[in-house]
């Protein structure tokens, strides 16, 4: 039987921001850390987004920080607690559940990321707040600005340790763990889809002995997850693909590709099919992400096409179907696509297309995952041919809404004469 949350010494504030938001029972990752950094000591866990480790570090954050009194304030703003992650997605995403599960509690919540805001946060920064959460160059830069300072921090938090090590940010992350108090001054909480040497290494370094809790692969991977792969052409994947937007009953989906480029041709060609959809891509401007990621959340997008690198830390309830129109070429990174749908408990779909490009990368998945993904051998009318599409609305739909105005021919009446030679 699942641990209920009730049971565990969560002090009435917290538990009744978690009560609030419909949970009652631990998901595994909060059952293995919950007793231990609810008891103050550090811990080092392995968890993928979606399984419940965001509520995981949170809870135990609030929970240290009621049960602690403050130290005597500095004249500069100075954190109780700070979470630092790797994305300016997984920042928001971590602010807004902070935001919920702390709405009976008297803390001051703000998160700092790149890309917006520049001003205004480091305004709101400078007047004061009980948990900082950010990205580690901004929290560097308001950092070294004076704007904070490190001095009383009583919770740490690093969240996609792995990530953070893949997108090189590890001498940012040191950078702020050395101007910390001591580690046993304070409580350390790690969490990383994979706990490597190199992840452990920080975690010793840093941290005062974490009691290291490893999550199954097979538990990682959501159980109601209901996974088929389809071999085919590359030169027949649109066919399939629209041949199976056509089948499947759903509401959003979620499709990965392995490349930019692929993600922005896909998301055209899905629109010209009569599928709207929107692609996010790792060199896309902070806010025209932000305003797809809203599109596709309020269902106004009903498909989110998305590189790895841009969906690092995406939580969207609702989402029903996950496609893997590219088979990634990392086996973690399929884990981490299929576990967008299925959250909390809920039932989901995952689809790849296996191709000649990719397919190589399919057994060291499976071996990942400690199983087969079920094989389904599409028939003929699974494939629904693209409609054409004429050319001159191909253009009307890449023309902007307001072109520039071009010169007159002829000199201008206002224009002065030109001298003769």
């Amino acid at each position: 039987m699942p641990t209920e949350f009730r049971s565990l010494p969560i002090p009435p504030p917290v538990l009744e921001g978690i009560e609030s938001l419909g949970f009652k029972e631990c998901t595994p990752i909060q059952e293995g850390t919950l007793p231990i950094t609810l008891a103050g000591k550090d811990v080092a866990g392995q968890a993928q987004t979606g399984t419940g480790k965001t509520a995981a570090f949170l809870i135990a954050l609030f929970s240290r920080l009621l049960k602690t009194e403050p130290s005597p304030s500095s004249k500069l703003s100075s954190p109780r607690a700070i979470v630092i992650a790797p994305t300016r997605e997984l920042v928001i995403q971590i602010a807004r559940e902070a935001t919920l599960l702390g709405q009976k509690t008297p803390f001051n919540i703000q998160a700092v990321y790149g890309g917006i805001d520049y001003q205004k946060q480091r305004s709101m920064l400078a007047e004061g707040v009980d948990l900082l959460i950010g990205t580690p160059g901004r929290l560097i830069d308001y950092y070294k600005q004076k704007v904070y300072d490190l001095r009383r921090v009583e919770v740490l938090v690093i969240d996609e340790a792995d990530r953070m090590f893949d997108m090189g940010f590890i001498a940012d992350l040191r950078f702020m763990m050395r101007r910390l108090p001591p580690y046993h001054k304070r409580q350390s909480m790690l969490f990383s889809a994979t706990l490597t040497q190199r992840v452990m290494e920080l975690a010793y370094e840093h941290m005062n002995n974490p009691i290291k809790i490893e999550v199954s692969p097979e538990q990682i991977t959501a159980e109601k997850v209901e996974q088929i792969l389809f071999h085919v052409e590359r030169t027949k994947k649109i066919p399939l693909l629209l041949g199976l937007l056509k089948r499947e009953s759903w509401e959003r989906v979620l499709i990965f590709v392995n490349t930019k480029n692929q993600g922005e041709v896909l998301a055209n060609r899905l629109t010209e099919q009569g599928y709207p959809a929107r692609a996010i891509t790792g060199d896309l401007p902070q806010k025209q992400r932000m305003k797809a990621l809203e599109q596709f959340k309020e269902r106004k997008v009903p498909i989110l096409v998305a590189t790895d690198v841009a969906s690092r830390g995406l939580h969207i309830e609702g989402v029903s179907l996950v496609v893997n129109y590219d088979l990634p070429q990392d086996r973690e990174a399929y884990v981490h696509r299929i576990g967008r749908t299925a959250r909390a408990g809920a039932a989901g779909k995952a689809l790849s297309l296996a191709d000649e490009e990719y397919v190589m990368a399919l057994e060291e998945i499976e071996e990942y995952i400690g199983q087969k993904i079920p094989v389904e051998w599409p028939e003929d009318d699974l494939f629904v041919q693209p409609k054409s599409i004429p050319h001159s609305e191909r253009i009307q739909r890449t023309r902007p809404a307001h072109p520039p105005s071009r010169p007159t021919k002829g000199r201008p009446s206002s224009s002065r004469p030109r001298r003769s030679r």
